[in-house]
């Protein structure tokens, strides 16, 4: 099944050096979720050919502009195209009121549903499932109410063994050897084994999205054994005071919630207008743990292995 990132915007406040604002595309196998929505959001979904009807959920981590202004456009560009199917919204008190007062004075009523839920920031919550994945809110520290998010893949079945088809295995059969069942017969004798016919399940994947945040290890529980972490790295660690005074993160604190978050791979992203040159950043983070890249806008990150 394909679970990966799609990076649209990476910077932080301004849009500057050929970088937006931030949003990033989840996609797992067939379903869409965006996950915050700066401006510009459209034209990189219109750039790299992403068809807005798919996007069922969309994720707002916040309420400073560079995080959601590009929403209201969003959904009348969608209104527009003649959407009809529902849409979720996940996103902190106060946003629904918001995009509610623009439709109200615009005189828009849209061709769709929007279902709006509202992100408790301060606690760790199941605020999504979907056939194939959980969402769960992160707690993060900013200077207004944010949240994270961590996308995991569900428990998967075992896997059935095809050289070992009988020929009067039935689908149920099938099925129930996958769930972990033995099969009986009418009479209770033991007619196929779920060991004997079936391999271990593929393992489960996580995503984890953490922006914006001071430094803050409090987190690290939460997203624990993650195949890839987005951790904001605003600034480089000169400017950690800096950092600080306006609850961001360095690249230097996004490696060291990685290393003992135990996570497969950090990516590196939220970056400051004073970066054009972003290397060194990634030089920072790579020196407390390897496995770091830069988000980079156009770019898709695999999440993982089965």
């Amino acid at each position: 099944m394909a679970f990966q990132v799609k990076i649209l915007g990476s910077n932080s406040a301004t849009p500057a050096h050929n970088r937006n604002q931030t949003s990033q595309l989840l996609i797992a196998e067939n379903e869409y979720y965006l996950i915050d929505c700066g401006e510009g959001t459209q034209m990189q979904l219109i750039r790299y050919r992403i068809r807005f009807h798919k996007i069922s959920c969309i994720f707002i981590s916040h309420l400073h502009g560079d995080h959601y202004l590009g929403l209201m456009g969003l959904l009348l560009t969608m209104h527009l195209q003649g959407r009809e199917h529902e849409l979720h919204v996940f996103g902190p008190a106060g946003l629904d009121e918001i995009i509610t007062i623009q439709l109200k004075h615009s005189g828009t009523v849209l061709s769709y549903k929007v279902h709006f839920t509202t992100v408790d920031p301060a606690n760790p919550n199941l605020i999504f499932e979907s056939k194939l994945l959980r969402v769960h809110s992160i707690p993060l520290v900013h200077r207004i109410p944010c949240a994270g998010f961590i996308f995991s893949e569900k428990p998967k079945s075992r896997r059935f063994n095809k050289a070992k088809l009988q020929e009067d295995m039935t689908g149920d059969d099938i099925t129930l050897l996958k769930q972990g069942q033995d099969i009986y017969t009418a009479d209770g004798a033991l007619r196929y084994r779920c060991i004997d016919y079936t391999l271990p399940p593929r393992r489960s994947r996580s995503y984890a999205y953490c922006s914006d945040t001071r430094y803050e290890p409090g987190i690290i529980p939460l997203i624990k054994g993650v195949d890839v972490l987005y951790h904001e790295s605003t600034f480089t660690q000169e400017f950690e005071e800096r950092a600080a005074a306006t609850h961001h993160s360095t690249a230097r604190q996004a490696a060291l919630i990685a290393r003992e978050a135990n996570a497969s791979k950090l990516l590196l992203g939220h970056y400051s207008v004073r970066y054009k040159d972003l290397t060194p950043l990634l030089a920072e983070a790579r020196q407390v743990f390897y496995n770091s890249q830069l988000a980079l806008e156009g770019e898709t990150i695999d999440i993982g292995e089965e």
